[in-house]
């Protein structure tokens, strides 16, 4: 019998099934990174804002810098370790409707995290009485997840993720009066991701097809025996069952600000309050489908071809991502043995709803994605003493929210909520050096629940339905090296 000639309308099969395929990024967090030198991290990063006595003030409250005499170099790094698992209760694999795509369910992936070191360096030095300058180099934003045990039952969602924002930061402080500082600066931030997933693209392509003749009225036995002769042969030896790698790179260069102020209370206590803009990076990269083969149908069926190829065509891609505002209130108290240090810090989370992206000079979405992110909090409390002239002990702890909600959890950074435990030590080598030492633990609520679905929606592709437990754990070390000149 004869197909019917398909109509234009219909050359969007892969949108009425689903045929984007681009991976999808979420951001938490613990994609923001508040490790950013290691004489905090013993205190958990409390009250960072009031308390901080070195160039890392540029970062935690530039207004600081005034705390710092002369000219302070400090250099760090926090290697953070992730150990992240997956156990399964009720997965499945991608699906058309109630037909389950002939693909393996996989396994649970192994652990996902690994150690990734986070570096920063600051300078600041006092050029007059009452003014100071500072730049800095450091990561505000990273993660990296990678499922490894192949194939792991979520490779539709999510494989390898890896996002990194490098930035640059020259500040400016002033005294204003002996008891009150302000100080501000630009940040020109380069953001880098790389993110990976699988795409069940024989099922995808087979039962996509089926559903566009079916909808010209083609019988199903009929329009199955049409793709078995013409479309299958060329899917490759898995035929329906055939997968495909998909990743999505891309970077982009942006600039935001931060201001902070400081105020001394008596001879003991400061309150200082910080805030970091909001960064929005117009994202430019490319879609890449490996092994993906070019279809070729005859007659009729020819717009069903070129749609299958559109749609897993590499090429270049767009989006848009707003990184979040924060702002921190902390409080510092001082005698000459002990220090107390409190805050409370927000995350302006909210500006992530949805990442939609789009094929370059396109104006329809190619994939969007909902996040629903909510707006965060965090508060610290901690303590340093110091034991001698030489050596100082540093404690603490904080509460983390994440702006996660449990039905939008994902693979690439299964964030939940944290209980941070921390100590460390300050040791002065000499009066123009000294060195820092911290650890940390976090406790991530255990049993973050997942229930990601198919995802057969116009901008994404048949996923399978990832229903299980995440458990994650965080340990964080850290060492710097602080110089006066």
């Amino acid at each position: 019998m004869k197909v019917r000639r398909l109509p234009y309308r219909l050359l969007a099969l892969a949108l009425t099934f689903g045929v984007a395929a681009l991976p999808t990024p979420l951001f938490a967090s613990g994609f923001q990174l508040v490790e950013q030198n290691a004489s905090g991290l013993g205190n958990a990063f409390a009250g960072q804002a009031a308390g901080v006595k070195n160039a890392s003030a540029i970062y935690f409250n530039p207004a600081a810098l005034t705390r710092v005499k002369g000219w302070n170099f400090v250099a760090s790094v926090e290697p953070i370790g992730v150990g992240t698992t997956f156990s399964n209760s009720g997965s499945t694999v991608p699906s058309a409707g109630s037909i389950p795509f002939p693909v393996p369910l996989g396994s649970e992936g192994g652990d996902a995290g690994k150690w990734i070191p986070v570096p920063n360096a600051y300078l600041s030095g006092q050029v007059s009485e009452r003014v100071w300058l500072g730049v800095n180099f450091n990561v505000p934003f990273g993660l990296e997840t990678d499922w490894q045990e192949a194939p792991w039952m979520g490779r539709f969602h999510a494989t390898k993720s890896k996002v990194e924002a490098y930035n640059v930061n020259p500040t400016i402080a002033f005294q204003v009066t002996d008891a009150f500082s302000i100080g501000g600066g630009a940040n020109w931030q380069h953001l880098k991701a790389d993110l990976g997933q699988n795409v069940a693209y024989g099922g995808v392509a087979y039962y996509g097809s089926l559903q566009a003749l079916a909808a010209q009225g083609v019988p199903l036995a009929q329009a199955a025996a049409i793709l078995n002769a013409a479309l299958v042969p060329q899917l490759g030896p898995s035929g329906i069952a055939t997968e495909t790698p998909a990743l999505i790179s891309g970077d982009s260069n942006a600039w935001g600000w931060n201001v902070g102020g400081l105020l001394k209370i008596g001879e003991q206590a400061h309150v200082g309050v910080s805030y970091r803009s909001k960064v929005k990076h117009d994202v430019t990269g490319t879609v890449e489908f490996t092994g993906v083969p070019t279809i070729a149908l005859p007659g009729s069926l020819a717009p069903i071809a070129t749609t299958l190829n559109s749609r897993f065509a590499s090429g270049p891609v767009t989006t848009t991502i707003e990184m979040p505002d924060t702002l921190s209130v902390a409080a510092a108290w001082e005698n000459d043995k002990v220090e107390i240090l409190a805050d409370w810090t927000s995350t302006g989370w909210d500006v992530l709803q949805s990442l939609d992206i789009k094929r370059e000079g396109e104006t329809e979405n190619f994939s969007s994605v909902n996040l629903n992110f909510k707006n965060t909090w965090r508060v610290g409390l901690g303590a340093n003493v110091k034991v001698n002239d030489k050596f100082t002990v540093r404690l603490g702890t904080a509460y983390d929210k994440a702006p996660v909600q449990d039905e939008f959890r994902t693979p690439r950074l299964p964030d939940d909520n944290r209980i941070w435990a921390s100590g460390g030590f300050e040791w002065k080598l000499s009066q123009k050096a000294k060195v820092d030492v911290g650890y940390t633990h976090i406790f991530v609520s255990s049993d973050s629940p997942s229930n990601l679905p198919n995802q057969e929606t116009p901008t994404s592709t048949p996923a399978g339905n990832l229903v299980g437990i995440y458990n994650t754990k965080v340990d964080i070390l850290g060492v710097q090296l602080s110089l006066n000149f």
